[in-house]
């Protein structure tokens, strides 16, 4: 079963399309880094998975079932903690748990305790790493099998987001929960994620896994006379040429091929892979084959 699978799932909002036509499937058990620039369809669709909207047309299931009828089983963390600010933090936990069928005071409890915060601290007092953090353990008290993160790192700074991750991939590992994490710090993204699907325009333009997406794409880099034969040859995502020398972003269908003859190959980094995807013209759908752009 899939934490979240979509089928030709498609959001508008009277003339703006958020989603178009999207099928995706989401694996459970992993944590999914969900990139994108703004306006690409992210948030669109962790709310359709939390139930908060109804699409425009296509399916999404959550949980192999209706987002409706999974909603006590999902976790939503949003950068817009919608929390009460003059309730502290005891407060709110009582609260969560009145509000919640599923609720795990011990596991919110133990994460606020990690914390060193008093339960008698007004959440508006917090700052932005310490309300993030309450936030997480508030999800993490649903005992969640699915959750979602809407740009929970926004407005943290460095070490804030450090924490903020290392609690989260603690809390994944001991109570194995599938994770989407949207969010624009690839860097904090690679070191956390395992799994990652890139979204432009409202479509997909790629999903895997992430060591074999890398595994797959390589950077060439040769004579610019030769490259229309080198790209000829493979499912190029990007294309930069000079008068001598050329640059392809390729994508290949084993793992770390040889180069060609003459030319050098170069891994690529995790950042520059998703760069490339979303300067792209033209949607490349996930699976063996892209398109050129230059």
């Amino acid at each position: 079963m899939n934490a979240i699978e979509t089928f030709r799932l498609t959001q508008r909002y009277g003339r703006t399309v958020a989603l178009h036509d999207c099928t995706l499937a989401v694996p459970a058990g992993r944590v999914v880094a969900l990139v994108g620039p703004n306006g690409a369809g992210k948030t669109t669709l962790l709310e359709l998975a939390i139930g908060l909207r109804r699409p425009t047309s296509g399916r999404i299931e959550v949980l192999g079932a209706d987002p409706g009828a999974r909603r006590d089983r999902v976790g939503f963390v949003d950068q817009h903690a919608a929390l009460y600010p003059a309730l502290t933090i005891r407060e709110l936990l009582r609260l969560a748990e009145h509000l919640n069928t599923r609720w795990d005071a011990a596991v919110a409890w133990e994460r606020i305790e990690a914390l060193g915060l008093p339960p008698s601290r007004r959440f508006g007092a917090l700052s932005g790493g310490e309300q993030a953090q309450v936030v997480l353990a508030l999800a993490l008290g649903k005992r969640p099998e699915l959750l979602l993160l809407d740009e929970p790192l926004a407005r943290l700074d460095p070490l804030a987001r450090h924490e903020f991750l290392a609690a989260l991939l603690t809390a994944v590992a001991e109570h194995e929960i599938s994770v989407l994490f949207s969010s624009h710090h690839l860097a904090e993204l690679e070191r956390a994620c395992d799994y990652l699907v890139v979204l432009r325009a409202g479509a997909v333009q790629l999903a895997g896994e992430v060591d074999d997406l890398l595994a797959h794409h390589q950077l060439l880099t040769g004579p610019a006379d030769r490259a229309d034969e080198v790209a000829a040859a493979h499912a190029v995502v990007s294309d930069a040429r000079a008068a001598a020398q050329a640059h392809l972003l390729v994508r290949t269908r084993t793992p770390r091929p040889k180069p060609p003859p003459g030319w050098q190959r170069r891994e690529v980094a995790l950042n520059d892979l998703v760069l490339a995807y979303l300067r792209s013209t033209a949607a490349a759908l996930p699976g063996p084959r892209a398109l050129v752009t230059r």
